[in-house]
């Protein structure tokens, strides 16, 4: 009697240790009676069910997963061949439909791959390179993320967010493509060259002609005030001339001597000259 009685209570321990079950923060789970879901739970805590086999329990990951896919050839519009490396930050949003589609992780990354991938393509072939590495690439990466968030609603999964890694080119084109960056590069910088020197020739020409018309400016009002002073030195002389004509022809003959005469000069002329006339008096 008293053997079946533990035996009975050994059974409802292990009845009740196979009912319940507890549900931490990074899972949620689909259970399973024989074989087919019945309910899906999202939340953490304690919860029950019927023991094995009558029910069973499919656990799934609630936290935010990244899948790092292999680098990929894609071609852009300006068939430039570009080797993209790109992960995908993703989680499973709807377990009992991850269950029915993929039913795995691997399957689910095999399916996440090829539509990322192909959204990816897609998109980068309606874009040149150089917008793909520097312009465009966040409006490029946030389409590719919308569209295959929509893609893969349909398996229970919620893609987050599209990022790529790197994008180089292929070794076999990497000096060509390099060679011509680095001409139209230098076209680039020729013909700032141009239109600098072009520019520099124009403020030149602005700043000569500015020159020129100041200088003619400056030498008329030069000419005038010089006309002016001789008009008025002429003035003076006549008067001077006129108030005591002998005694202006002796200053005027003073002047002479000086700007003629001096230690170095020796003149030869006729006694009579009208020069030594004052020296002969």
């Amino acid at each position: 009697m008293k053997r079946i009685l533990l035996s009975l209570i050994a059974l409802g321990v292990l009845f009740v240790m196979s009912s319940v079950f507890i549900i931490d923060e990074r899972e949620q789970v689909v259970v399973l009676q024989f074989g087919k879901p019945v309910r899906t739970i999202l939340e953490p805590g304690l919860n029950v069910k019927l023991p094995f086999p009558f029910q069973e329990l499919r656990t799934f990951d609630d936290r935010l997963l990244e899948y790092d896919s292999p680098p990929e050839e894609v071609l852009s519009r300006d068939k430039k061949s570009l080797i993209v490396d790109n992960y995908v930050r993703w989680k499973i949003s709807e377990p009992l439909t991850f269950l029915k589609t993929v039913q795995s992780i691997p399957t689910a990354l095999s399916r996440l791959d090829d539509i990322v991938y192909s959204q990816l393509r897609r998109e980068i072939g309606t874009h040149d390179m150089a917008e793909i590495i520097t312009e465009n690439r966040e409006l490029i990466l946030e389409k590719v993320t919308a569209e295959s968030k929509l893609a893969t609603e349909q398996y229970g999964i919620e893609v987050v967010d599209v990022r790529i890694r790197r994008v180089d080119l292929p070794k076999e084109n990497e000096k060509s493509i390099y060679a011509r960056m680095d001409a139209e590069r230098k076209r680039q910088a020729n013909k700032f060259r141009s239109e600098g020197e072009e520019e520099a020739q124009k403020i030149r020409a602005s700043t000569d002609k500015d020159k020129t018309i100041i200088l003619a400016n400056a030498y008329k009002i030069a000419q005038a005030t010089r006309g002016e002073g001789e008009a008025k030195a002429l003035e003076i002389y006549a008067k001077s001339y006129s108030a005591d004509p002998e005694f202006y022809e002796f200053v005027r003959t003073l002047e002479a001597y000086k700007k003629i005469v001096d230690e170095k000069t020796t003149l030869v002329l006729p006694a009579k000259s009208k020069l030594f006339e004052l020296l002969m008096d």
